[in-house]
């Protein structure tokens, strides 16, 4: 008897174990006030969204190109609007491999955060001039709205030579002169690549077997650079936006030689890599890339339905 009461005794003055997991739910609560505030998506809200009401959305349009078209400035005008949220990146989901292999989630973690208002808006120029991307994006949303952007071809085909010379000049590295790249022989290289580019009417009837023509808006980049706040518009009606940008968001700079943007008494430019002079060209060279490119803007304009003023 003396025994058991000795175990009793010593049974109940054994300290309490005290449980781990109400500390733990405290480290949790932390870390989910610290993910709020970051706007990061929480472990029980859907997937992509966050606590204060916006998600991640894939895209309801795309600025599918074209390369030196003037695709970042169409972006940057655009996110003027109140409902427009943009990728700030180039994604390139559908034109790269190695990204499309990862699906849908992947591109929708690539997306910014949004209100359900708010049209999504990611553009990668490569896009107009990939053969895969036009059955990729219909297969992800066959109604989604598609701005192409496109200016004069002879005139890319110089912006695109001087975006690489430029890239190649500040790794301190040669580059041949845009001659070497257009002559072949005596004659015009038509295998150079910035050419390729630039024949529209082939890109754009890969594009219309998978998209009516009502689901792509082209923006004149040649009148964009000009006169911006008329394009723009046009763009707003096209998206079914509200007219929410006014003719006083845009601004001459004189030292750069371009419209710049204001926003909201802030002022902003493109970055100093845009509106790059480009290489003189010998005019009879210039020449040839016009009469070159004649036949395939003629089929391009037939293929749309409208004109632009290019050479």
């Amino acid at each position: 008897m003396a025994l058991l009461l000795l175990g009793a005794v010593l049974l109940v003055a054994q300290p309490q174990l005290v449980p781990s997991r109400p500390a733990a739910q405290g480290t949790e609560l932390g870390q989910q006030e610290l993910l709020q505030r970051a706007g990061t998506p929480q472990d029980d809200s859907p997937e992509g969204a966050a606590a204060n009401g916006t998600a991640q959305q894939l895209p309801h349009t795309i600025i599918i190109g074209v390369r030196k078209g003037g695709t970042r400035a169409l972006l940057e005008m655009l996110s003027l609007h109140p409902d427009v949220a943009a990728a700030e990146n180039e994604v390139h989901f559908f034109d790269w491999e190695e990204h499309y292999s990862q699906g849908l989630g992947w591109y929708l973690s690539q997306m910014p955060f949004s209100s359900p208002h708010q049209l999504t808006v990611e553009k990668t120029p490569a896009y107009f001039t990939s053969p895969q991307v036009p059955e990729r994006v219909h297969s992800m949303n066959p109604s989604i709205r598609l701005l192409l952007i496109l200016r004069d071809p002879s005139e890319r085909v110089l912006s695109d030579y001087t975006q690489v010379f430029y890239n190649h000049l500040q790794k301190r590295k040669p580059y041949p002169s845009i001659e070497e790249f257009l002559v072949r022989d005596g004659r015009l290289n038509v295998d150079y690549k910035a050419l390729n580019r630039s024949l529209y009417h082939e890109h754009m009837q890969n594009w219309l077997r998978f998209f009516p023509l009502r689901r792509i808006h082209i923006v004149d980049g040649d009148r964009l650079i000009r006169d911006p706040f008329p394009e723009i518009q046009k763009v707003e009606r096209f998206l079914k936006l509200s007219p929410q940008i006014n003719a006083s968001n845009f601004y001459f700079n004189k030292t750069k030689g371009f419209y710049c943007l204001r926003d909201g008494g802030r002022d902003r430019c493109l970055h100093e890599s845009k509106g790059r002079a480009h290489p003189q060209v010998d005019p009879k060279l210039l020449n040839k890339l016009h009469e070159y490119f004649h036949e395939p803007n003629r089929r391009f304009f037939e293929l749309v339905g409208r004109t632009f003023d290019w050479h």
